[in-house]
C-alpha cells in the first residue's frame, strides 16, 4: 500500500486501520484468537498503521484491544505504527448508551496509562500516543509537557489530539509539536475542514476516524436495519434512522453511481473522495471481514481525477443531509 506521511515524519499506510470494533461499540466482541488473526492479516495485505486505545474494551475487560493489538502485532512490532490514547474512561454508572465520556488528563493519569499500554501492547513505545479527549481541567501547556517528557524518555515517539480545537492544539504545539490531529471526518461529518488551514501552517497530520459515518456511507445498511442494542452503538445513532435513510438517499445515489463509473464501491469512493483533499489526511476505517479490510486498502490505489473530485464536492456542498452521530458527550 502507499504510505503518507503524518506531521514532520511519521511515516503510516494510507489507509490505517481502526481495531477498536472487534471488542468494542460495533457489536458483540470478536472471538480473540479471530481477531490476533485478523489483525495479522490485515498487515498482510499491507497496513502499517493500527489505531487502538486503552478504553477499547468491554466492561468486563476494559483494556481488551490494546492487548489483542499487541499480542497480533509482537511478531512485527518493527514493520507496523500503533497508535493508542490515553485520558478518557466510560461513565458505567450513568446507565446511559453510548456511555457518556469522562476526560482525565492529570499527569499521574498519564504516566499510569502510558506504563498500562505498553504492557498490554507488548512494546517499549508508542509510535503515536493521543490524548483522546481534551480534559477542561487540565491546560494543553501541561499536557504537552508530558509528552515531552515521554518523548525524551523513549516510551512515546509522537503524540497527538483527538477531538482537537484551534486554541488548544496551538498552546500545545508550542510547548511539544504535535504530529496529528485526530477528528470524526466523513462526507456527513465535516466540522473539522475549519482546523485544515492550522493544521497546514503547523504540519500537522489528520487520522480520519469514522471515515465512513460508522458504516452508512458503504450503502449496505438500509431502512430498518437493527442494530444490538446492549453492544452496537449503531442502534441510537441519527444516520441510521429510518427518517435518515430517505433524507440520505440522494448521498447513497451519488456514491453509487461514482462507484460503477469506476469499477469501485461506495466505500471506496467515500475514502478516495477524502484522500485526494490532502496528502496528509490518514482514514481510518474499522471492520472485522476480510472481504472489507482488502475494500478499504483498494482505496489507496482508486485515483479520482480533479473533475470527478469537483463533481463531487459540488454535490455534497447542496445535499441537505440528516443528523450524523458526533460521539459521546463527555461528561461534566
Amino acid at each position: 500500500m502507499d504510505t503518507r506521511i503524518l506531521g514532520k515524519d511519521l511515516t503510516v499506510s494510507a489507509v490505517g486501520f481502526g481495531c477498536m470494533g472487534f471488542s468494542h461499540a460495533y457489536g458483540a466482541p470478536t472471538d480473540e484468537r479471530e481477531t490476533v488473526r485478523l489483525l495479522r492479516q490485515a498487515a498482510e495485505l499491507g497496513y502499517t498503521f493500527f489505531d487502538t486505545a486503552e478504553v477499547y474494551g468491554t466492561p468486563e475487560d476494559p483494556h481488551a484491544n490494546e492487548r489483542l493489538v499487541g499480542e497480533a502485532l509482537a511478531p512485527i512490532r518493527s514493520h507496523v505504527t500503533i497508535a493508542s490514547k490515553f485520558g478518557l474512561r466510560f461513565d458505567l454508572e450513568s446507565g446511559r448508551i453510548p456511555y457518556p465520556l469522562i476526560p482525565d488528563a492529570r499527569p499521574q493519569t498519564i504516566r499510569s496509562s502510558v506504563e498500562g499500554s505498553l504492557r498490554r501492547l507488548r512494546s517499549d513505545h508508542i509510535d503515536l500516543y493521543f490524548q483522546h479527549r481534551i480534559d477542561p481541567a487540565v491546560s494543553p501547556e501541561e499536557v504537552a509537557g508530558i509528552m515531552a517528557d515521554l518523548i525524551r524518555e523513549g516510551k512515546i515517539t509522537h503524540w497527538g489530539i483527538s477531538e482537537a480545537n484551534e486554541e488548544y492544539l496551538r498552546r500545545a504545539h508550542a510547548v511539544c509539536p504535535v504530529t496529528a490531529v485526530q477528528n470524526r471526518y466523513s462526507m456527513m461529518a465535516r466540522r473539522c475542514e475549519s482546523l485544515f488551514p492550522v493544521l497546514e501552517e503547523l504540519g500537522i497530520g489528520l487520522v480520519a476516524f469514522s471515515p465512513m459515518a460508522n458504516g452508512f456511507l458503504t450503502g449496505k445498511y438500509g431502512k430498518g436495519t437493527q442494530f444490538d442494542k446492549r453492544y452496537d452503538y449503531r442502534a441510537v445513532m441519527p444516520q441510521f434512522t429510518a427518517e435518515a435513510a430517505e433524507k440520505n438517499r440522494g448521498l447513497l445515489v451519488l456514491l453509487q453511481d461514482m462507484a460503477q463509473k469506476k469499477h469501485a464501491t461506495p466505500a471506496q469512493i467515500s475514502l478516495a473522495w477524502m484522500l485526494c483533499k490532502k496528502p496528509w489526511i490518514v482514514p481510518i476505517p474499522g471492520t472485522r471481514k476480510p472481504e472489507r479490510m482488502r475494500e478499504n486498502a483498494g482505496a489507496a490505489e482508486l485515483a479520482l481525477s480533479p473533475e470527478e473530485a469537483a463533481a463531487l464536492e459540488e454535490a455534497l456542498t447542496h445535499m441537505e443531509l440528516s443528523e450524523v452521530f458526533g460521539g459521546s458527550p463527555a461528561a461534566r
